[in-house]
């Protein structure tokens, strides 16, 4: 069964950091890109990051470019995400997922779990 577990939320001041995880298990981790999307109250999913761990190629969303970091380790199963320069725009629950992405855009999200609340205050 296909399980991605995302943790490492919180609340933060603004300017300050948080590095998320995400656990995967139930699949072959180098056959699947995974990518974190983010979901604020009452606002539609919105695309952060993802990752290829295959070759480690990477994408990030204008909104974080610069700020976020995602990075993996194929051994572990596991995914981050460095968070720096946390602004309240930012607070949402995040999400790890199986994605398909390309250079400029997550374009499909196929399993994720139930996602990690990341809160920053003014």
């Amino acid at each position: 069964e296909v399980q991605l577990q995302a943790s490492g939320g919180g609340l933060v001041q603004a300017g300050g950091s948080l590095r998320l995880s995400c656990a995967a298990s139930g699949f072959r981790f180098d056959d699947y890109v995974i990518g974190w999307f983010r979901q604020a109250p009452g606002k539609e999913r919105e695309e952060v990051s993802c990752i290829d761990p295959s070759d480690g190629s990477t994408y990030y969303a204008d909104s974080v470019k610069g700020r976020f970091t995602i990075s993996s380790d194929n051994g572990k199963k596991t995914v981050w995400l460095q968070m720096n320069s946390l602004e309240p725009e930012d607070t949402a629950v995040y999400y790890c997922a199986t994605v398909l992405c390309d250079d400029d855009r997550i374009y499909q999200y196929d399993y994720w779990g139930q996602g990690t609340l990341v809160t920053v205050s003014s």
